[in-house]
């Protein structure tokens, strides 16, 4: 947190609001003369990049001889027929003028020496900007947190025991974030922060957009998470979990393979931090203290033109040939994955062993081929699943096989791209079993590469050139929910799969066809040209309004965030405040009291002795009329400010008013008896016992049924439950029923704190003491309803030209205010400012003339 002295600077004032400084931009309209930044105007000439963070570069780099130096040189070249090679596929989404920069590791080990030249050549010839990574920060930061720690994690698997995984190692966790340091100061080389765009890939950087944002306040920063989102149940055991969330949170739009992953991550945020979302035409968002950081769930496709002319390459088609030669007269199902604990090939061979021996009428004729790339990383884990493979495999090869036939065919990988067609190209039925998987793009490659093409129909000798295709897939993966034909399997069901299996091999071609053309429709429709166009597009959007709100940072480390307000909203200055407090004659003090005089997490809710103190020091001064507006009951508010013989109490929302201790209760003339209450409170019992932690208030005037305590998404699902329940049974009442935080509330219409603002003014004027100072605090949505209430009779005329009118909510959030201030320690302060103001003024000597008119006023409002 940042220390007392330190608020001043981040006043919200011209003068000192440094985030709006003009910034140098990267390019000139004219020699010598720089243009300004302000506002939109600066967004209207796009000359704006798209900066691509990845862990690696698309870039292949070997050595070869370098005969005119006679010695080695480093060859650099786009790796084009890599299919996982996203971060280049993508631009084809984009538009062709735009200039797209590379940051990410290169996949070689470059000296220290050839480091600097390495750079200017990559940066020269393919705008490319190598992060270069000692061998032991990779090994903690990549093999150690990343795939060792995170990657189990995401994919739901935890270290219950030292065998069963890594546990979180504290170096191994700092090294992550030394490499996203090392990222983030490459993008400072490059980066113009007034027009690029900063797109971030996967889990690898997930605090680098803290330290982008802490540097740029104002950054465009998008996030796509290739991998899973845990669950919370998961997700909260990462002693880190706080620092990752902030890194997505201080991104503008973060995107996901599919709602499950988006709806993990939104349950965390609420209860790890507290933070609600809402959705709005189309749109998911959180507020995280000012801004909105949208989410947006989209799956990623392939690239449609790369597959189609490997497809239509002449060694494709001899490939395919040689497979269907090969495989004559057998029905081959073909799996591709990496060796990896998650990818289910185990419990695929199982299911294949188990179908064999279910349908002898099978075994000789169907062939599983897998196909297995490399692990990409290493350990007892990965050696492990390797041993395992091989044993279940060599078991069913010899249960089940014979001379000339292998019922598990292994393939060593990795295979060109050529080769992985050429196996797509002939077999009937694709396996995906993973038992989690963030997104997995083989069943789109089969799709198409089943899909009609004239090199493949000659070489394979098929005539109709109409095709077909089959697809398993585990339903634990990201592509799951976009294979509407698919037949979907729960891994470790191995009967399950293998009944699967039995389906898709002896399903007829017309059901076949059919299932392929709503797959092969989809896929490509949505390839990743259409995935990257869609993500730019948002991710514009979501940073359509940042320069609309003022802005500075927060906190330390990766706990730092950017608070965003609106340009007219202010700290309160107890120097300004008392400066007008002192020139007018007139006042009336509205102050909500939990949270703005006393902190919600305080147990005893009693008034301490200086709030006392304070409130009669207000309330001794003849030109105040002060209130206190809550939503608390009468006896309760009596019973704490008892000690408070002139003060003002409105409780229930304004239901009940009191001028003075000695003045009777005066309650809100309403359209009806409060009969209502007999049908809403057995309706809230019945939730309150369903939900466990819930709690009913009964007031006099209301109802309100409370969920703070309750789990935060089973209390969020219950009380839109019961909002929906209530509007419809007591459609025909004169009540509101209302959403607030965590609670749903029940009262009659025509009660708010907006109308006893309205009231005490209307009170005022019509003993011809318009108020000219108007000072108003209050922390919740409730209290916005006087906000809106005060500026209403700011447009209306109704207040003096000349009024001093102070609105001001508690914490740095938007609000109806003009004014804030951050706890309810600075409120108490700030009256406490007041209080010795007109302390000091009694002191003074008065005729006894002034004294006589002081008494009369005051006994007018009484």
């Amino acid at each position: 947190m940042l220390s007392r002295s330190c608020f001043n600077l981040l006043n919200l004032d011209d003068c000192c609001s440094v985030t709006d400084m003009a910034r140098i931009p990267r390019m000139m309209n004219f020699p010598g003369i720089i243009t300004d930044f302000n506002g939109q105007e600066g967004m209207k000439n796009d000359q704006s990049r798209r900066i691509i963070v990845a862990n690696q570069l698309p870039v292949k780099a070997y050595i070869k001889d370098d005969d005119e130096k006679e010695g080695k040189k480093w060859c650099f070249e786009w790796d084009k027929f890599a299919l996982d090679t996203l971060i280049l596929q993508l631009k084809d989404g984009l538009s062709s003028d735009l200039e797209i920069v590379y940051v990410g590791c290169l996949k070689a080990d470059v000296e220290l020496n050839d480091q600097e030249e390495v750079a200017n050549y990559l940066w020269e010839n393919f705008r490319c900007v190598p992060t270069f990574l000692s061998l032991d920060l990779i090994n903690k930061y990549y093999h150690g947190f990343c795939k060792h720690y995170l990657w189990p994690l995401f994919h739901y698997m935890l270290p219950v025991t030292p065998s069963h995984g890594v546990r979180f190692d504290r170096s191994n966790w700092l090294a992550y974030v030394s490499a996203n340091k090392i990222f983030a100061d490459k993008v400072y080389e490059v980066i113009n922060p007034d027009e690029d765009y900063v797109w971030i890939q996967d889990y690898h950087l997930m605090v680098l957009p803290t330290m982008l944002r802490k540097k740029y306040n104002r950054i465009k920063i998008g996030f796509f998470l290739h991998s899973p989102f845990p669950s919370s149940e998961i997700y909260r055991t990462l002693p880190v979990r706080d620092e990752i969330l902030r890194g997505f949170l201080n991104c503008d739009l973060v995107g996901f393979q599919t709602f499950d992953y988006a709806r993990h991550f939104l349950s965390c945020c609420s209860r790890m931090l507290g933070l609600d979302y809402q959705s709005k035409r189309g749109y998911i968002g959180i507020d995280y203290f000012g801004r909105t950081v949208t989410i947006k769930i989209l799956p990623v496709g392939i690239h449609m033109g790369q597959l189609q002319n490997v497809m239509s390459l002449p060694d494709t088609g001899k490939k395919a040939k040689e497979l269907q030669e090969k495989y004559e007269g057998k029905i081959v199902m073909l799996g591709i994955d990496d060796m990896d604990m998650f990818k289910g090939i185990g419990l695929k061979f199982l299911a294949m062993g188990h179908l064999l021996d279910q349908t002898p009428s099978l075994r000789g004729r169907v062939v599983l081929v897998q196909i297995t790339n490399p692990p990409r990383s290493r350990g007892s884990d990965i050696q492990e699943v390797e041993r395992e493979v091989k044993r279940i495999a060599s078991e069913i090869n010899r249960r089940h096989g014979k001379p000339g036939y292998e019922p598990i065919v292994c393939v060593n990988g990795p295979v060109s791209t050529q080769d992985k067609i050429a196996h797509y190209a002939i077999s009937e039925c694709v396996v995906v079993n993973a038992v989690r998987d963030g997104m997995n793009l083989v069943p789109y490659e089969y799709t198409v590469s089943r899909q009609s093409s004239d090199n493949l129909n000659k070489a394979l000798g098929l005539d109709n050139g109409r095709r077909n295709s089959v697809i398993i897939v585990s339903e634990f993966i990201g592509c799951s929910p976009s294979l509407s034909g698919a037949i979907r399997v729960n891994p470790w069901d191995i009967e399950g799969v293998s009944n699967g299996m039995f389906s898709a091999v002896t399903m007829n071609d017309s059901e076949k066809e059919l299932r392929h053309e709503k797959h092969y429709k989809y896929v490509s429709s949505h390839d990743v040209a259409y995935w990257a166009r869609s993500f730019d597009q948002d991710l514009k959007r979501a940073c359509g309004g940042h320069y609309d709100k003022r802005c500075w940072g927060m906190g330390l480390g990766l706990g730092f965030r950017v608070v965003a307000l609106g340009p007219n909203f202010r700290k309160l200055s107890v120097e300004h405040i008392v400066s007008a407090y002192n020139r007018t004659n007139s006042r009336l003090i509205l102050l909500d009291y939990d949270g703005t005089m006393l902190p919600e997490d305080k147990v005893d809710k009693a008034p301490s002795e200086e709030v006392i103190s304070i409130l009669n020091g207000l309330c001794s001064d003849p030109k105040n009329v002060v209130f206190i507006v809550s939503g608390r009951g009468r006896d309760t508010l009596s019973k704490w400010f008892s000690p408070c013989p002139q003060l003002g109490l409105s409780a229930e929302h304004g239901y009940f008013t009191r001028w003075s201790k000695d003045s009777d209760w005066e309650s809100r003339p309403v359209a009806a008896d409060l009969e209502w209450k007999k049908v809403v409170l057995p309706i809230m019992e019945k939730y309150t016992e369903a939900t466990d932690g819930s709690s009913i208030e009964q007031k006099e005037s209301a109802l309100v049924w409370h969920h703070l305590e309750a789990d935060p998404d089973f209390g969020i699902w219950q009380a839109k439950e019961l909002l929906d329940h209530l509007e419809s049974v007591l459609a025909n009442e004169p009540v509101v029923v209302k959403r607030g935080q965590h609670i749903v509330e029940v009262k009659p219409q025509d009660v708010s704190k907006g109308l006893v603002f309205q009231n005490l003014l209307a009170s005022m004027q019509s003993r011809g003491k318009s108020p000219d100072f108007v000072l108003c605090i209050g922390d919740d949505r409730s209290d916005e309803d006087m906000f809106e209430s005060i500026a209403s009779s700011l447009d209306n005329n109704s207040l003096p030209d000349k009024a001093e009118v102070f609105a001001c909510t508690v914490g740095q959030k938007p609000s109806m205010a003009k004014y804030y201030l951050d706890d309810p320690v600075e409120v108490v302060n700030m009256l406490q400012g007041l209080s010795a103001t007109t302390a000091k003024v009694q002191l003074l000597p008065k005729s006894p003339l002034h004294q006589v008119s002081i008494v009369k006023c005051h006994t007018a409002f009484v």
